[in-house]
């Protein structure tokens, strides 16, 4: 869970058996904590849904008012000056929005890219690291990168020994 290393001047440990209780240990732990944020979850799903339902009201509420006060100023649009409706308790009014629909991604961007309009097309780049990796030492170290190569520890408890 954590990956916080600790060093000890001297091994801890004095057998494989040692290690094994410490294995069954570390997994019974991790199994607490899976069991403490199960519960966690629970309850902010709990909140979630109590949280959703006392609002529910107060949304549907605050909807039906927008939709009056939209239909409203839709009627009574010409005496808007400008754009915007200046009222005691706030304001309302129309803007012009201009949205941009597109059928297909891959034959607008095939179409752009034949009337050489590529300024409108995104490129997102990056190093692909895995093939990068595959790559010979010297090609590595010419584009500036470099392999570092470590034995690193891993354990993992057997927890369906540990449930049983």
């Amino acid at each position: 869970m954590s990956s916080t290393r600790k060093r000890f001047a001297a091994p801890t440990l004095n057998s494989w058996e040692d290690a094994d209780l410490r294995l069954k240990e570390i997994g019974e732990i991790d199994l607490q904590i899976k069991g403490i944020e199960a519960a966690m979850n629970v309850a902010i799903s709990d909140a979630k849904l109590a949280a959703e339902m006392a609002a529910k009201p107060l949304m549907d509420r605050k909807a039906l008012l927008e939709l009056e006060v939209k239909e409203y100023a839709e009627a009574n649009k010409h005496e808007i000056e400008g754009k915007t409706k200046l009222l005691n308790f706030g304001r309302c009014g129309f803007r012009l929005s201009t949205k941009l629909m597109i059928g297909k991604v891959a034959a607008c961007i095939a179409a752009l890219k034949a009337r050489g309009m590529l300024d409108c097309i995104t490129v997102k780049e990056e190093v692909n690291k895995e093939v990068l990796r595959t790559c010979p030492e010297e090609i590595i170290a010419a584009v500036g990168a470099r392999k570092k190569v470590e034995d690193v520890f891993w354990l993992e408890p057997d927890y369906e020994r540990l449930k049983g």
